[in-house]
């Protein structure tokens, strides 16, 4: 398997408040390295974030659907998995790519609890693309950074959950759009965050980077910070790539 855990993949900008599809990112190499290992006419399965969500999961198939071929992927079958369609995680191995969608990351863990996910992609030898909060939940230990109001302060919200054992990585999107939140009062990074980070390492992304994973080596391509017992250092910078494992 090869995975790409990106914050942000593009493919569509927002005209008179509808989506419109557009080419996928190309910063840091991310949609020639895609072209590069992409499959002819592959079969494309999207795991949703929100199962109930049907509306938005059409909107994403719909889109991406497009965008691909439009970035030079051809398709010819883009599946999504949500809660009309689960068994299709039982057919994983005949699809091409897999793609986690972004969304609400608990949300989205409880999913992939329920399809038994992370047994059912041990062996798969595709490509996975992970998605924002699909990103996330690739991690060995995932670490649900609280994002709507109320979970910072409420005690039984779990900020560290069971993920699918991609990757060993704590992964953190948009930080360029987050970094100076507030959530419940509180500052999300200095107060929450770097709270969170003693003993443990988060790598923060900006939209446009990603960590691509081939074999055993895994590479972390444009800007990222790393979060580290209450202190925070970029390591890596748009356009410049390194080995993080």
């Amino acid at each position: 398997m090869i995975a790409y855990l990106t914050s942000h993949i593009g493919g569509s900008y927002k005209k008179n408040g509808t989506r419109i599809p557009a080419q996928l990112s190309t910063k840091n190499g991310l949609l020639d390295s895609l072209q590069k290992h992409w499959k002819d006419n592959s079969k494309v399965l999207i795991i949703s974030a929100d199962a109930d969500d049907i509306k938005t999961n059409d909107s994403i198939r719909n889109i991406f659907a497009v965008s691909f071929p439009m970035s030079g992927l051809s398709i010819s079958q883009m599946s999504i998995c949500d809660k009309r369609s689960e068994k299709l995680v039982d057919k994983i191995a005949d699809y091409d790519v897999l793609i986690l969608a972004g969304g609400h990351v608990p949300t989205q863990n409880n999913f992939f609890e329920k399809i038994q996910l992370r047994e059912r992609i041990k062996n798969f030898d595709g490509i996975l693309i992970g998605i924002s909060a699909g990103t996330m939940n690739s991690a060995e230990i995932v670490y649900a950074q609280p994002e709507l109001e109320g979970e910072s302060i409420d005690k039984e919200y779990k900020r560290f959950l069971s993920g699918l054992g991609v990757t060993k990585l704590m992964i953190l999107p948009h930080y360029q759009d987050i970094k100076d939140d507030i959530l419940d009062g509180k500052r999300l990074f200095e107060d929450i965050t770097y709270s969170d980070s003693y003993g443990r390492e988060f790598y923060a992304l900006e939209d446009g980077s990603y960590f691509l994973i081939e074999e055993k080596t895994t590479t972390l391509f444009g800007a990222a910070y790393l979060i580290k017992d209450g202190n925070i250092k970029q390591i890596c910078e748009k356009d410049k790539s390194i080995c993080v494992e």
